[in-house]
């Protein structure tokens, strides 16, 4: 408990580094279980340039982006009651995660050097898996994160959720 009363502690004084940081740890976090646990690299075989690409990725645009994300989402639907969470849902699930998938995968294929012929080749293929298994899990988890969690704990809570996530996120982004 003592983690927890720091991390609100330090999320109070500096939320947006916090957040930020907190992406980025956990986006790294997925990468390693997808390594270690689905692709069953080991230790030896464990591209550690990747997992700094996803901290770096969950820093540098994941963190930004749907942090920045949920406070435009609330300035546009204030409220928490069911219907506003379900109204929240409905634009993040509809409108928000196709455009991040679409340009999450692309930047990742960037980042691993892929050139531009092969980046579109590799979304065309990736792009609608994804999507479609986007809507398996984040659906119920966005639901409750806008009616239950309190705007600046929301991407910590989406954050710890997406560990799964990001682990087949980042199997998705690296399978050639």
């Amino acid at each position: 408990m003592a983690l927890w009363r720091a991390y609100q502690r330090a999320l109070a004084a500096h939320p947006w580094k916090v957040q930020v940081l907190t992406a980025g740890s956990l986006m790294g976090l997925g990468d390693i279980i997808s390594q270690q646990l689905v692709e069953r690299r080991g230790l030896q075989e464990h591209q550690r340039g990747r997992t700094l690409t996803m901290v770096s990725l969950g820093c540098g645009f994941v963190g930004p982006v749907v942090g920045g994300w949920y406070k435009v989402l609330d300035r546009f639907i204030p409220g928490t009651t069911k219907v506003d969470a379900l109204k929240k849902m409905l634009l993040d699930q509809g409108g928000f995660a196709p455009c991040f998938l679409g340009c999450f995968l692309p930047l990742v294929g960037a980042l691993n050097g892929l050139s531009a012929q092969d980046n579109w080749a590799k979304l065309q293929r990736d792009y609608p898996d994804a999507l479609i298994t986007n809507y398996y899990l984040w659906p119920a988890v966005q639901l409750a994160n806008f009616y239950l969690v309190p705007l600046h704990y929301r991407l910590a809570v989406v954050q710890c959720v997406a560990v799964i996530w990001n682990s087949y996120l980042s199997w998705k982004a690296h399978r050639l």
